[in-house]
C-alpha cells in the first residue's frame, strides 16, 4: 500500500535554493571576460608563424613547439595567481608515418593540460577545449605562413581566458581547460585525450569544444555578432544493440547524452545572456565535417561543438593571398574580438554552473503505459537537496515543462499523459545550480 501511495503525489514547491537568474556570480563571470585579453592571446598564437601540428618544435619563436609552450607558461601563471589551483601537465601521444595521408612523418600530438580539482567530486570532470594547430590550403604544408587566427587561436584564446576567470572560484566538480594539437590532420589530440580519459575511468559530464568563436561576417555577406551555433550529436555511437530496440518503441531519437548537453548550454545562455541567439544544431557537426568533440563522442562521453554562426570559407584553411581583389586566409583583422569573449563568456557561465552542480541521476525510470498520468522514478544523487522534473512535446527543441520535487525520488504528473511528451530529471544543488536533464533509461512495469 505504501508503494502505490508514494505513485499519487511528489512533494512540490518548496525546494529553497537560488533560482535560476540569481547567482550574480555568473554575471559577474560574464563581465569579467576581456576581449583585450583574448585578442592579446591570439596574437601571440598568430605570431608564431605556423602551429602546423608537424612544424618545428625547437624555436622559442615559431613552429607548434613554441605554441604550446606559451599556452603551457599561461596556464602556470594562471595557477600561480591562485595559488597553485591548477594541474598543468602536457599530453602527448604518437602518431606514425602513414596513419593517413596527412601524417607524412612520426609525430608526438602534444595537448597542453589545465586540471582545477574539484573539492566533492574530483573525478568528476567538465571540459573546455580549443585546437592549438592551423593549417594553409596545403594540410602538409607545415613551412609556410598560417596564422590561424580564427581557427582555432580563438578557441584557445578562450579557453585561456575561461581559466583566468574561473581559477578565482572553488567548485565541487573539477574543470579540465584544454589544448587540443592534430585536429587538422585527422583529430589525433583529442582521440589520444579521450583514450587517456577513459583508462584513468574519468566521470566526464561534458566537453564544450570551441572551434572558430571569432568570425561575425559569413561568407554570404550576413554580419552577425550574437547568434552562434551548437553541435551536437543525437544519440550515443556508443549504445547497444539492446538500447537502440528499445528506443525505437520508447522514443528518444534526439535525446542522447551530448543533445541534452547542448540544451542545457541554451537555456542557460538564454536565462544569463537574453541578448545572446544559441543555436542548436541537430548533427554531430558542419556538413561533412568534423571537430574535436567527436572523439569523445565516439568514446561515449557528451560533447558539443560550440562555435560562430556564419563562417567564411575564403578565411578557412586558405593560403595568405588576394585574389580578383579578394583577401584570402585566416589572419588577424578578420576576428571580433567582442564577439569572441561573448562566446568565452558563454563557455564560462556554463562551465561554473555545471561544476557548482550535483552529478545527474544515473538512472531514470518511466511508466505510464496504457494510464492518465506519467510516472517518474529516479536514483538518488548524492549532494543533491531536490530535484526537477522535465518535460516537452515531442518535436519541441527544448524542456519547455518543469516540476520541482523535494523530499522524493518519484513522482506521478497527473494528467499528463506519458504518449504525448518526452520526459527527463535533473538533480539540484543547495546553490539552485542543477545537472544536465538525464533522459529515462529504464521502463517501469
Amino acid at each position: 500500500m505504501k508503494k502505490i501511495f508514494l505513485f499519487l503525489f511528489c512533494l512540490v514547491g518548496t525546494y529553497s535554493g537560488l533560482s535560476a537568474q540569481t547567482d550574480m556570480r555568473l554575471y559577474d563571470m560574464i563581465k569579467g571576460i576581456s576581449s583585450t585579453r583574448i585578442a592579446q592571446d591570439v596574437k601571440t598564437l598568430v605570431d608564431f608563424g605556423t602551429r602546423h601540428t608537424l612544424s618545428d618544435t625547437i624555436s622559442s619563436t615559431q613552429g607548434i613547439g613554441a605554441a604550446r609552450r606559451f599556452i603551457k607558461k599561461e596556464f602556470e601563471a594562471i595557477s600561480l595567481a591562485c595559488g597553485g589551483c591548477l594541474e598543468v601537465s602536457y599530453q602527448k601521444t604518437l602518431v606514425k608515418k602513414g596513419t593517413n595521408e596527412r601524417i607524412f612523418e612520426d609525430v608526438w600530438v602534444v595537448n597542453v593540460v589545465a586540471i582545477q580539482r574539484g573539492t566533492t567530486h574530483p573525478n568528476t570532470y567538465i571540459m573546455m577545449s580549443g585546437d592549438i594547430d592551423s593549417r594553409i590550403s596545403d594540410p602538409n604544408n607545415a613551412t609556410d605562413a598560417s596564422p590561424g587566427a580564427n581557427d582555432n587561436a580563438s578557441g584557445m584564446a578562450g579557453t585561456l581566458e575561461a581559466a583566468r576567470l574561473l581559477s578565482q572560484y572553488s567548485f565541487g566538480n573539477s574543470i579540465v581547460y584544454l589544448g587540443l594539437s592534430g585536429e587538422e590532420q585527422g583529430l589525433f589530440g583529442g582521440g589520444g585525450f579521450a583514450q587517456e580519459a577513459m583508462e584513468k575511468q574519468w566521470d566526464i559530464i561534458g566537453v564544450f569544444n570551441n572551434d572558430m568563436i571569432g568570425n561575425t561576417t559569413g561568407i554570404d555577406g550576413v554580419k552577425d555578432n550574437r547568434a552562434f551555433r551548437i553541435f551536437s550529436e543525437p544519440t550515443p555511437v556508443t549504445e547497444t544493440e539492446a538500447q537502440r530496440r528499445a528506443r525505437r518503441f520508447y522514443g528518444g531519437e534526439v535525446d542522447g547524452v551530448s543533445r541534452q548537453l547542448a540544451r542545457y548550454v541554451y537555456q542557460k545562455t538564454k536565462t544569463y545572456m537574453p541578448e545572446m541567439n544559441p543555436m542548436l544544431i541537430y548533427r554531430l557537426d558542419r556538413f561533412g565535417r568534423g571537430g574535436h568533440h567527436r572523439p569523445f563522442n565516439d568514446k561515449g562521453f557528451a560533447g558539443i561543438r560550440i562555435m560562430e554562426a556564419h563562417e567564411n570559407y575564403n578565411q578557412q584553411h586558405q593560403d595568405l593571398r588576394t585574389e580578383n581583389g579578394v583577401l584570402y586566409g585566416d589572419r588577424i583583422q578578420h576576428v571580433d574580438f567582442d564577439y569572441a569573449a561573448k562566446l568565452t563568456a558563454v563557455n564560462t557561465i556554463n562551465l561554473a554552473a555545471l561544476a557548482w552542480a550535483p552529478p545527474a541521476p544515473k538512472e531514470v525510470a518511466i511508466g505510464g503505459i496504457v494510464a492518465p498520468s506519467a510516472v517518474l522514478r529516479w536514483s538518488a544523487v548524492a549532494g543533491a537537496v531536490a530535484y526537477k522534473i522535465y518535460w516537452r512535446d515531442t518535436t519541441s527543441p527544448t524542456w519547455e515543462f518543469s516540476r520541482v520535487v523535494t523530499d522524493a525520488t518519484e513522482c506521478t504528473l497527473e494528467g499528463i499523459v506519458v504518449d504525448n511528451y518526452f520526459f527527463g530529471v535533473a538533480a539540484l544543488g543547495p546553490e539552485g545550480h542543477q545537472s544536465v536533464v538525464a533522459f529515462p533509461n529504464k521502463i517501469l512495469r
